[in-house]
């Protein structure tokens, strides 16, 4: 199931003091089946909805942080601290709303008390195609309810990265036997689905009913292995593509400097790393005067240009690898 993202500033409760002490119940997400924030986005949070976070709560077996101001996605994304100031210990569904059992630390009690801390927000993850709520992450403490924060890895300040559809080889599809408009989940589906299919026939407890020859299965095998690697492939270099433009669009917008492109290219290795990049770039401050490199060399050609090594080197010696790569062609294809 693949899910995005969302804080939620937008969507506050009040914290309600318990006789002037700090709640040991809070509202998480009010009723639905429609959750609407003030910026005019909204998501479903029906009956199934309240099931599914219930369930995955529970599947989960541990605790869910309340920290401030939303510290879990911001702050601990980079490495920073971001400790909780209470930890939700339950779950309970009451007339559609989600409430949760929560245990404060002294300190998030006493602010709380003091009213130096009056709202929360929660952090869901959300199916992008209905939008219906499925997990519960973590909620704030905050102040700001009217601080307009959209979900991450949609818009960067600046910037704006479309999510362009991943679009498969033909080959690969054919190899599948699927058509030139399905999907990547469902390549992934047959591709696994023609491995087990070729194992099983290979089982020691498989009748004869199916059974095939020695080379038919062979065949069958290599082309199920063939595919599965060519996937993995396909799905690597659109991983890099992504990392790429990301960091592209951080360092044009002034947000990454040159000097910490390769610390946070290292980040990104995997998806979910990419995908805390970027939730720390929706919040990041700039920190240095917009690159113009959108003017020059395509990204694309420069990281093409050069290899690791020389990008490396040029990170080193303060050298502009977009300069490096234009003098590196024009040595290797000179004017005639």
């Amino acid at each position: 199931m693949n899910t995005q993202l969302a804080l939620n500033s937008e969507i506050f409760s009040p914290v309600e003091l318990d006789d002037g002490k700090a709640p040991e119940w809070v509202e998480l997400i009010p009723a639905g089946p429609t959750v609407s924030g003030r910026d005019g986005r909204s998501w479903l949070f029906d009956d199934a909805a309240v099931d599914l976070v219930q369930s995955s709560f529970a599947t989960r077996a541990i605790d869910l942080p309340i920290d401030w101001e939303h510290a879990t996605q911001h702050r601990a994304a980079v490495g920073q601290d971001a400790p909780a100031g209470a930890w939700i210990k339950q779950l309970d569904a009451r007339d559609g709303a989600l409430w949760g059992q929560v245990e404060w630390t002294p300190r998030a009690a006493l602010q709380v008390e003091n009213r130096e801390y009056r709202f929360l927000s929660p952090v869901f993850d959300y199916v992008p195609d209905n939008r219906r709520i499925v997990h519960l992450v973590s909620a704030g403490l905050t102040n700001k309810p009217n601080f307009q924060l959209t979900a991450l890895n949609q818009e960067d300040l600046n910037t704006i990265v479309e999510n362009t559809p991943v679009q498969l080889p033909a080959a690969l599809l054919a190899l599948l036997g699927l058509p030139e408009t399905a999907t990547p989940e469902q390549a992934v589906t047959a591709a696994t689905q023609l491995k087990a299919t070729a194992q099983a026939i290979n089982s020691e407890h498989a009748n004869l009913e199916r059974f095939v020859p020695r080379d038919d299965y062979n065949a069958l095998l290599n082309r199920a292995t063939n595919a599965e690697q060519k996937l993995d492939a396909f799905f690597k270099t659109e991983h890099a593509k992504a990392v790429e433009l990301a960091l592209t669009a951080a360092t044009q917008s002034g947000k990454v400097t040159p000097a910490t492109v390769e610390y946070h290219r290292a980040i990104c290795q995997d998806l979910a790393g990419l995908e805390r990049f970027k939730a720390y770039m929706e919040a990041a401050p700039i920190v240095a005067d917009a690159s113009g490199l959108e003017h020059r060399l395509a990204p694309q050609q420069a990281m093409t240009a050069l290899n690791s090594e020389e990008r490396a080197m040029c990170l080193q010696l303060g050298v502009d690898p977009i300069e490096f790569a234009k003098n590196k062609q024009s040595e290797a294809y000179p004017c005639r």
